[in-house]
């Protein structure tokens, strides 16, 4: 049985996260990072280490990660996003797991998620959990271009221990983070021929909120929870205006 792990990243601007990245995750047997172009330190950080690293244009995320996938020379992967702390305990998890004859084939890592240096105990993400270890012959993402998900027939595990979601850098670069993934989104949509209206811009944004704040308590995450269930309902809200844009041709 093939129990050697293939630890995979996409990257792009990340070299506040990279050299981290790399040493929490020296427990695979190679680690393989696909880059797309980044303008800052992040490729020259990289190669300072004993990595792949290739670079390839991003279209989205799902066909990135499953490009990432097809270069793996092992079995079993782990994809961790950069802001994501993976702790010593959760490695030798990943080990022990990978080795047990009973192991199954795909599995979730819960996420502690946190915000302007607060760990988020509500607003969404109290069920916070995600793929992260799984036998490449079993899973592959699943085409959307954002909050893309492994697909997998099989029955999905979790492991014990989390990781800390440290998404958090500035409120300028996850407002960037957002954009980014209602340009995405929007880009999806206009390819459906979905036409915005009313409905979209005033109820889908108004609900977000709702649902995060009020019925997923955001509200017990203090002002925190509020900014936070507040510029992801504007993010909503942003990616039927860049719809509505690609529709009357606005740059």
């Amino acid at each position: 049985m093939n129990t050697k792990i293939s630890a995979l990243a996409i990257t792009y601007n990340e070299e506040d996260n990279i050299e981290k990245y790399i040493e929490q995750l020296s427990f695979a047997d190679e680690i393989i990072i696909v880059d797309s172009f980044s303008t800052d330190k992040t490729v020259e950080l990289a190669q300072k280490y004993d990595i792949t690293l290739i670079q390839r244009k991003f279209d989205d995320f799902s066909s990135q990660k499953n490009f990432a996938i097809e270069q793996a020379t092992h079995d079993w992967i782990t994809f961790f996003d950069l802001d994501e702390e993976v702790p010593k305990a959760l490695a030798d998890e990943i080990i022990a797991t990978v080795q047990s004859e009973n192991s199954m084939k795909v599995y979730h890592v819960k996420r502690d998620f946190h915000f302007m240096g607060k760990r988020m105990k509500y607003s969404g993400f109290q069920t916070d959990v995600s793929v992260r270890l799984f036998h490449k012959k079993y899973g592959r993402y699943n085409g959307k271009p954002v909050h893309e998900t492994i697909e997998t027939t099989e029955k999905i595990g979790t492991l014990q221990h989390a990781v800390a979601h440290q998404t958090y850098k500035s409120f300028d670069n996850y407002n960037q983070k957002l954009s980014q993934y209602s340009r995405l989104q929007a880009e999806a949509l206009y390819k459906k021929n979905v036409r915005p209206n009313a409905y979209h811009f005033i109820f889908r944004p108004w609900y977000r909120f709702v649902h995060q704040y009020f019925l997923r308590l955001g509200i017990l995450d203090g002002k925190e929870g509020f900014i936070l269930c507040y510029v992801h309902a504007f993010s909503v809200f942003k990616r039927y205006l860049q719809l509505w844009t690609m529709y009357r041709k606005i740059q």
